[in-house]
C-alpha cells in the first residue's frame, strides 16, 4: 500500500513538473544575434496548435533549458530546429522574413 501511495505521489510530482516547465504563456528572449533580439512566445505557438513535444524531443531541443542548443540560421534554413515548421508550409518561412523574429 505504501509503495502504491509513493508511486502516485511521485507520478503527480513528475507530471506537475513537466506541465509547469514551459507554460504556454512563457516568453524567452535570445539577445546574442547581431540581427537583433529574438523573442519566442510560448502562447503564440500553443495558440497555433503546436505541442511542446513537437520541439522538445531528442532530435530538436532535447532539454527544456535555454542555451542548451546552438541556434544558427544555417540550421533553420536547412529545415532543422525552428526550420522544421518555419518552412513556408506549416508556418511562415524563416528565409526572407528576418524581421518577423529579429527585432532591433
Amino acid at each position: 500500500m505504501n509503495k502504491m501511495l509513493l508511486l502516485i505521489v511521485a507520478s503527480l510530482f513528475f507530471v506537475s513538473g513537466v506541465a509547469l516547465a514551459v507554460p504556454p504563456s512563457k516568453t524567452l528572449e535570445f539577445t546574442k544575434s547581431p540581427m537583433g533580439k529574438v523573442t519566442f512566445s510560448g502562447k503564440i505557438h500553443a495558440d497555433a496548435g503546436v505541442k511542446c513535444k513537437e520541439c522538445h524531443n531528442p532530435q530538436t531541443f532535447p532539454k527544456m533549458k535555454q542555451g542548451t542548443v546552438e541556434i544558427k540560421m544555417s540550421k533553420i534554413y536547412a529545415g532543422e530546429l525552428c526550420g522544421k515548421c518555419h518552412n513556408g508550409t506549416r508556418a511562415f518561412a524563416a528565409k526572407g522574413n528576418c524581421g518577423r523574429c529579429h527585432k532591433r
